[in-house]
């Protein structure tokens, strides 16, 4: 049911969205865009801040402060090509992480709809200096979901990036 209210919730947009007749601002629309962008920047400074205790959580290997963060129905893909991981998989890979610093760049958030939103950033991990890889930069995009008022990581997908 959820799938199909955020289903529900892009296909709206986008209909809306090509339906819509180009049209001569009026100040009251000059109003409701600068709000609009207003909300939109507040809502990116809260997933940037999101997503920063996202990576330490990973960093500190802290399972309470990620699973917080995760929806119950998550589902994750990462680089290493295990496939997908439910949540409890996800909490669970934690003790093995080897994360020793990372670089949050390239920030982009696209609201979906009030409920639902679209994240895009790379990360550069740095590793333990006896690993044998010492750093990775990767491609990460992530949707997000208000779930009882609470803003949840509902996917999340990695791509290696050289």
């Amino acid at each position: 049911m959820r799938d199909f209210l955020l289903l529900a919730c892009i296909v709206g947009l986008t209909t809306v969205a090509l339906a819509q007749q180009p049209v001569v601002p009026s100040k009251s629309s000059d109003s409701r865009q600068s709000s609009s962008a207003s909300s939109d920047s507040g809502l990116k400074e809260m997933f940037e801040a999101k997503i920063k205790a996202e990576w330490d959580a990973v960093k500190n290997k802290d399972k309470k402060a990620y699973g917080d963060l995760l929806a119950d129905d998550y589902q994750g893909v990462e680089v290493d090509g295990q496939g997908e991981r439910t949540k409890m998989q996800a909490i669970n890979e934690l003790a093995n992480g080897n994360v020793s610093s990372y670089t949050l760049w390239g920030f982009k958030f696209i609201p979906l709809c009030s409920d639902a939103g679209f994240v895009i950033y790379e990360v550069t991990l740095q590793f333990p200096p006896r690993s044998v890889v010492h750093f990775s930069r990767v491609y990460i995009t992530e949707l997000w979901v208000k779930r009882d008022g609470q803003w949840k990581e509902l996917h999340y997908q990695e791509t290696h990036v050289k």
